[in-house]
């Protein structure tokens, strides 16, 4: 049945609404995630917030992100991939929407719920990589997977553009009530993302994935012929995720490359403000320049993800992002013809760092057999998504987490804690060459074959073929 769709030359319209639906709602749902950073900003001086408390801020998405993605993960392997792409979606907007309703000085009431939009946060974004691997041939499934994480920073950069230009108008607490128009998004996703194919005939609803697989290529589904003898039911379950050691550490590591970025990310606006002694607003124009870079990153490591293969594109990509990441630490004081190379290294690295997650996140989720994709993604993109906390607090912890933000704290910090931001990048090249393989070019039915298959479902396919002839 799915021989069509794998031998597929060109994208039909249908499976560009697929990509759309996933790209914009990843974007959306990052523009939750990083509203935090520019409203810090404004309320860190009025608040009297120490380091601790921004940290605890800023990192709280980062304790839960790990349970969201293995809760919706597994959610997707269990009750559908399009159910729980919905889920996600209402996960985070709602409470995003709900930090409008802050008491002044009532940061414990942020943690709480930065806490909630970290586990959806990270949900939409192991779903997502899930449905559109799911929908495309081999051939196109790194270069549009990786795309469709190309508009992730431009969550951040329409972050940018409201804390620059609307606050004013609508006040911290007004960003956060726009973080509620993702909901929107949930009617898009009714009314033109089917169910998985993959996982329509896991369940052996065989006649359904057909009806999917015809939407998407845009033909009759007639034309697509059922099985001669369907396949047993595939039950799993969470636990067989530790059959595959290998790709729970390749996952996990190269998953945790985004600990630098994310830490910088958070505190970006923060640390531009106290290096260039420059206002909240004019920190955050510059943070636009940052995220703009970062979309051209992911455009061009996502055609380096096909063009070279998974692993050399994401060993050049992190030890890129980690070179200039270590120079903007060193580097932070100095400026040529009145140029910050502080902030020349933060756009460089936003471009190969933020660029190198195009090449991770479909590559997370190829790890792993058919029948364990959405788990699997999930529980690796989870471990990864530790770097939402472990990136924060550590800079937090290197620079003193009971010193109030000000510019002697943030400075004494910047060397250490940007060697630290590096040292994750260098890991994920580390686990990409040593303990990664490669699954460019492998349709998912070779990764399965090749990641090897239970013995019962091996025995149906032996018998389905056996039928056949």
């Amino acid at each position: 049945m799915l021989e069509k769709l794998d031998a597929q030359d060109k994208l039909t319209p249908n499976q560009w609404k697929i990509a759309f639906a996933a790209t914009i709602g990843d974007m959306l749902d990052f523009f939750d995630f990083g509203l935090i950073a520019f409203v810090l900003a404004f309320i860190v001086k009025d608040w009297h917030l120490t380091f601790g408390q921004s940290g605890m801020i800023l990192l709280a998405s980062g304790i839960s992100a790990p349970f969201g993605s293995l809760l919706w993960g597994w959610a997707a392997d269990k009750i559908g991939r399009r159910k729980a792409m919905i889920g996600t979606v209402l996960n985070t907007s709602i409470a995003t929407g709900a930090m409008a309703l802050t008491p002044e000085h009532a940061w414990i009431y942020l943690v709480i719920c930065r806490l909630l939009v970290g586990f959806g946060v990270t949900g939409m974004y192991s779903v997502d990589i899930t449905v559109i691997q799911e929908f495309v041939p081999t051939a196109k499934r790194g270069w549009l997977t990786g795309l469709t994480t190309t508009m992730l920073p431009a969550g951040f950069l329409l972050g940018a553009l409201l804390s620059a230009f609307a606050t004013p108008y609508i006040g911290w607490r007004g960003l956060f009530a726009v973080g509620l128009l993702p909901a929107l998004l949930t009617l898009y996703i009714r009314a033109w993302v089917p169910e998985s194919p993959y996982w329509l005939m896991r369940m052996g609803r065989f006649d359904d994935a057909r009806r999917s697989i015809g939407w998407a290529l845009q033909i009759d589904a007639n034309d697509i012929p059922l099985p001669a003898v369907a396949p047993a039911v595939e039950h799993t379950r969470w636990s067989e995720l530790f059959k595959y050691p290998r790709s729970i550490f390749a996952g996990a590591l190269t998953g945790l490359s985004q600990t630098g970025g994310v830490g910088l990310a958070l505190w970006q606006v923060t640390l531009l403000v106290m290096v260039l002694q420059i206002t909240p607003a004019e920190a955050s124009k510059l943070g636009i320049w940052i995220a703009v870079t970062a979309i051209a990153g992911r455009f061009l490591c996502s055609w380096i993800s096909d063009a070279w293969g998974r692993r050399p594109a994401g060993v050049f990509s992190c030890l890129t992002a980690a070179l200039c990441m270590s120079l903007a630490g060193y580097l932070h004081s100095v400026f040529v013809a009145g140029v910050s190379i502080f902030y020349v290294m933060l756009l460089l690295q936003s471009f190969f760092g933020s660029g190198n997650y195009s090449i991770v996140g479909p590559y997370m989720g190829e790890l792993w057999p058919g029948r364990l994709r959405g788990s699997g993604m999930g529980f690796v993109y989870g471990i990864g998504n530790l770097g939402k906390f472990i990136g924060p607090a550590g800079l937090a912890l290197i620079a003193g987490s009971s010193n109030y933000v000000k510019p002697e704290a943030t400075l004494d910090a910047l060397i250490p804690g940007f060697l630290y931001f590096a040292f994750w990048y260098a890991l994920g090249a580390f686990a990409f060459w040593f303990i990664g393989f490669e699954t460019s070019r492998r349709s998912i039915g070779e990764i399965n074959d090749s990641l090897g298959r239970p013995a019962k479902i091996a025995a149906a396919s032996v018998s389905a073929r056996s039928a056949s002839d």
